[in-house]
């Protein structure tokens, strides 16, 4: 009779368990499964393309260099405006404005999908890349060049054709069900970063510079 009791109160406590798992969500942790994940030989020597060469490209398909932020509003449909989105998040711009010629909106749409793509195939979780500088007026890089001697009164980003992406922040995607997900460390997202960007300049869509003081890739299209 005691036996019979105690496999009683076992069946009893497995169905407690098995109806009270019933209606609650899973919220164990997403976890990394990193994979495949190389990187580039040299950041300095695979993006090494200098001012000149993406100079000549800039002037090529960009825009004439404007003198103000009122000037963009005039160049409608020569100029498309860049906003955060599920592809990438564009940062509080302090010296630059978010518009891009359509083929380097083009190219930086491409640069966050293909970001996020990559992420999944190496089984990370996933991440979007930050944009941290766009279109620059002639009025902007006065002003830039007082904290930063970098800026060049000859630069690319007058042009609409250049952006620069951060390689040290990242806005990580939050689980559309609410699962807490494991971080990756910025030191991972860069190297699956440069592996896209080193591909994307492959086939000639673009030129990179790895910005080390500055921690950006500045990228201008093709």
């Amino acid at each position: 009779m005691k036996r019979l009791t105690g496999i009683t109160c076992m069946i009893a406590l497995v169905a407690a368990g098995i109806l009270g798992s019933c209606g609650h969500e899973d919220k164990s942790i997403k976890l990394n499964n990193p994979r495949n994940i190389r990187g580039v030989v040299s950041y300095k020597r695979s993006f090494g393309d200098l001012n000149d060469v993406q100079l000549a490209s800039a002037r090529r398909i960009g825009i004439r260099p404007i003198s103000s932020r009122e000037a963009a509003v005039d160049l409608d449909g020569d100029l498309k405006e860049i906003v955060s989105c599920e592809r990438y998040d564009v940062d509080s711009l302090t010296h630059s404005i978010p518009f891009l010629v359509p083929r380097a909106a083009a190219l930086l749409d491409t640069l966050g999908i293909n970001f996020l793509d990559s992420l999944e195939s190496k089984g990370l979780n996933p991440n979007k890349i930050i944009v941290t500088s766009v279109l620059r007026t002639k009025d902007d890089v006065k002003k830039l060049r007082r904290t930063n001697g970098n800026a060049s009164l000859n630069s690319c980003h007058f042009y609409g054709t250049t952006f620069d992406v951060s390689w040290k922040r990242f806005t990580k995607v939050e689980d559309p069900d609410g699962r807490p997900m494991q971080d990756v460390s910025a030191d991972t997202l860069k190297l699956v970063l440069s592996e896209v960007l080193r591909d994307l300049r492959k086939a000639e869509r673009c030129y990179v510079k790895y910005e080390l003081k500055q921690g950006c890739f500045h990228i201008t299209t093709r």
